[in-house]
């Protein structure tokens, strides 16, 4: 009996990862995300899925980040209620980043309800924040390197995979068969986290590719981001830097601490982290001392880098502090949350800055911003972008094409085939290549909704 691979996201575009397992009638889901970026794939959201969430056995999830979890709401609510299997670290910030994101679906709907601008009457989110808290009472941790069952006879380790805190990569182990999903793999030079683990050996390699058609610069976030705040600092402006709450964020602020205590920027320069789920993710940090870099005293000062600004009353009053500031604020690609309301009130003055701080999926806000626009459409309205914008190309918490490579290079064995996921359709064809190119085994960009056996 063949094991089975269905991918259900994360086929031919970077968000929405899901790979569903089948064996013997039982069957799991690797990763749980959210489709993000373009219309036609946040639509992706509203499909009824193609398998029955109460007879899903269990899911796996590789991190937080909601391209990889952000679907685990709906999965519940439609009946899931087996075990949701995830390190100590994802699970921690998975408290956080679901709450959040059923929160702010809440808010925006309101607010198109409120203004009118919405397609639907009523719009409706795809789940609220107590859909996201009830979820996160399936959720069951195992560390690192630790064999667990996820089903009876079925073998699962997480390994340590960079990127953010808790991320793995996973090998599953079933039907005699030995299935290696990477999960997001993080840089070897990251600032914060350590290099992702040596791969073990697998039949069948499941490998992201958001990078898979480049490499980053030579450049380090301090050489791009000190020059920068210091021209926005000199005249006068605002600097608004859409950040990830989870890893871009604490890397943002770990950087700004270095560029003051170098003397790169004025101490005096005020910095602002508005954002409830960046503030609780940094505190994180401390707690999970050992899975990065950073030791108990600059764990400390990547905390105090910023003035924490928690409820929306102090989001408001940011725009009264007059002076140069830097912002900090979710999302990291400007496709909702408070950051939108800090673009309305910057873009359209000369003097003021949008720093971009790492990639921006095509169909987002932040990638129009990037690609020059004169608008930038945000809750109904045009804004004119007259601010400078600045796409920072060193800060990616994800491997580019080489370290993509060496990781598989590290494998033991050739896998019998590699399924190249979670990049943009160019991306991920141009990984493909070269992995036939420079190792000679057989690869392939799955297409969305297609079935394989392992």
């Amino acid at each position: 009996m063949n094991v089975h691979l269905r991918f259900l996201g994360a086929a031919g575009t970077v968000t929405g990862s899901k790979y569903l397992v089948e064996f013997n009638n039982q069957s799991l889901l690797v990763d749980c995300g959210l489709f993000q970026g373009y219309k036609q794939l946040r639509l992706r959201n509203r499909d009824p899925l193609p398998f029955l969430p109460n007879h899903l056995n269990a899911v796996l999830l590789t991190h937080a980040h909601l391209d990889h979890s952000g679907y685990l709401p709906v999965l519940t609510k439609e009946g899931f209620h087996g075990k949701v299997w995830s390190t100590p670290a994802t699970r921690d910030l998975a408290s956080i980043l679901l709450p959040d994101s059923g929160h702010l679906q809440e808010e925006d709907a309101a607010f198109a309800n409120r203004h009118g601008f919405s397609k639907h009457a009523p719009a409706l989110p795809l789940y609220t924040e107590q859909d996201a808290r009830d979820s996160l009472k399936f959720f069951k941790t195992v560390h690192l390197g630790e064999t667990f069952e996820p089903i009876h006879g079925w073998k699962a380790t997480f390994i340590h995979a960079g990127h953010i805190l808790g991320a793995s990569s996973l090998l599953l182990e079933v039907g005699n068969r030995r299935i290696l999903f990477s999960g997001d793999l993080g840089r070897s030079d990251d600032t914060l986290m350590k290099p992702p683990d040596q791969p073990p050996g697998a039949d069948a390699v499941i490998i992201e590719s958001t990078y898979g058609d480049r490499e980053h610069p030579d450049e380090d976030v301090l050489a791009e981001l000190g020059p920068a705040l210091q021209r926005v600092a000199a005249r006068g402006g605002t600097a608004v830097l859409p950040v990830f709450a989870v890893g871009r964020a604490q890397e943002i602020l770990h950087a700004i601490a270095l560029l003051k205590a170098n003397g790169v920027l004025p101490g005096s320069l005020p910095v602002y982290l508005d954002s409830p789920m960046a503030i609780q993710s940094t505190g994180l940090f401390a707690r999970h001392l050992g899975e990065h870099r950073l030791n108990a005293r600059q764990c400390h000062d990547m905390e105090h880098a910023a003035r924490m600004v928690s409820s929306v009353d102090q989001s408001k009053a940011i725009a009264q502090q007059h002076g140069p500031k830097v912002i900090l604020a979710a999302s990291g690609m400007a496709t909702g949350g408070r950051v939108l309301h800090h673009l309305v009130q910057y873009l359209g003055h000369h003097r003021n800055m949008v720093v971009l701080t790492g990639y921006q999926a095509p169909g987002t806000r932040g990638a129009s911003l990037s690609a020059g626009v004169e608008h930038l459409r945000i809750h109904g309205q045009d804004i004119p972008v007259r601010a400078e914008v600045v796409q920072m190309t060193s800060a990616s918490a994800h491997a580019d094409a080489s370290q993509l490579m060496d990781w598989l290079r590290a494998l033991p064995k050739a896998p019998h085939r590699v399924f190249v996921t979670h990049g943009d359709m160019e991306a991920s064809d141009r990984f493909r290549q070269s992995i036939e190119d420079k190792l000679g085994w057989h690869a392939m960009v799955p297409e969305h909704g297609s079935t394989w056996a392992v």
